[in-house]
């Protein structure tokens, strides 16, 4: 069973909240106590983060299949049907896979999917090979180099450029505490090199879903509005926002949710 927090009354509908890599279920403290007044939220922490076990399983097998059984298992432990679901980055792509596996078998039990900051998946070959051997030396980097060296390269990408000096000290003290055993656990199994290309399932979903991204998040804004040209996906565009919209910007981040959400419910 994964780690989780409770946040709201436990008769109010239910929204499941996925953290992104490096993340734990506290990364939505800033946003929990507004939602928790219209729902309740249920903060997981994923496989070989905060406080959950290593990711286990055949290691042959699909990472994001696993991911998903074992965060199924733990909302069946809590006798959670029926449920509104977010994911961040990493947390959006392993929502994207939960998604697409009740979609086949369970479709009444996702009421709406919400995906901040995430990538649909590579629909090239030679791209994903590309990202896969990337990931591949970032993980001998997170296995070889002391924690916070290997946070403070991390946090030097470009995707997080919109990050001040003190924000980013901010986050490697944070991230610290992480096993890089256990980060390495899901890290390549759910590696984007490893990710079936779901850009086309928003047209195979029946239920509502939005998307929320940064204005200042040049990367993921222009992957952001292709796929809404593609696919008419509900996009909402954050300002003075990077990679971490519910962070940086997250009183505006929950008045798109809450809308949309309420909408929902």
């Amino acid at each position: 069973m994964l780690a989780y927090r409770c946040d709201g009354d436990s008769q109010r509908p239910v929204l499941v909240l996925l953290h992104g890599l490096l993340g734990d279920k506290d990364d939505w403290q800033a946003i929990l106590p507004r939602l928790s007044r219209h729902f309740c939220c249920i903060a997981l922490d994923l496989p070989g983060h905060g406080a959950s076990p290593a990711l286990e399983g055949d290691p042959d097998s699909s990472g994001f299949q696993r991911v998903v059984t074992h965060i199924l298992s733990t909302l069946d432990e809590l006798k959670i049907n029926r449920f509104h679901l977010l994911g961040y980055s990493l947390g959006g792509r392993i929502a994207l896979h939960l998604a697409q596996h009740l979609a086949k078998r369970s479709p009444e039990r996702l009421l709406s999917l919400h995906l901040e900051s995430c990538h649909p998946g590579l629909s090239d070959d030679a791209e994903r090979a590309q990202r896969l051997e990337q990931d591949r030396r970032w993980q001998q980097k997170l296995l070889s180099l002391p924690i916070t060296d290997f946070l403070a390269l991390w946090y030097r990408q470009g995707v997080f450029a919109s990050l001040s000096d003190a924000q980013r000290q901010r986050l490697i003290q944070k991230r610290a505490h992480n096993s890089p055993e256990a980060l390495a656990s899901i890290y390549l199994p759910t590696s984007l090199g490893q990710q079936a290309d779901l850009a086309q399932l928003p047209g195979e979903l029946t239920i509502p879903w939005h998307y929320y991204v940064g204005l200042q998040d040049d990367k993921f804004l222009a992957l952001a509005s292709a796929w809404q040209a593609r696919q008419g996906i509900s996009l909402t565009k954050v300002p003075k926002a990077g990679h971490n919209v519910h962070l940086a910007q997250p009183e505006a981040f929950c008045d798109a949710l809450i809308a949309n959400l309420r909408i929902q419910a």
